[in-house]
């Protein structure tokens, strides 16, 4: 019998998120302040969608300082 899904089985909090982006859960509140990547605040935590961060893992480099412009030519 399948356990019966969780409405936030779909979500990570943020120190989870954090982590599956290998960055500090700090680095990470600020790109949510920035609007980088979409979290929606739930009962005072930060809740990101699996498939957001996916999205946004696949195009985020986190290294610091300014990132090389990629160019199609």
């Amino acid at each position: 019998m399948p356990l019966p899904s969780t409405p936030f089985e779909n979500y990570l909090d943020l120190v989870e998120a954090a982590r599956e982006l290998a960055i500090h859960p700090q680095s990470l509140r600020r790109l949510i302040k920035q609007k980088k990547i979409p979290a929606t605040l739930f009962a005072g935590k930060y809740l990101i969608e699996r498939d957001k961060l996916e999205m946004f893992k696949s195009n985020y480099d986190p290294r610091p300082g300014r990132k090389p412009i990629r160019r199609l030519l």
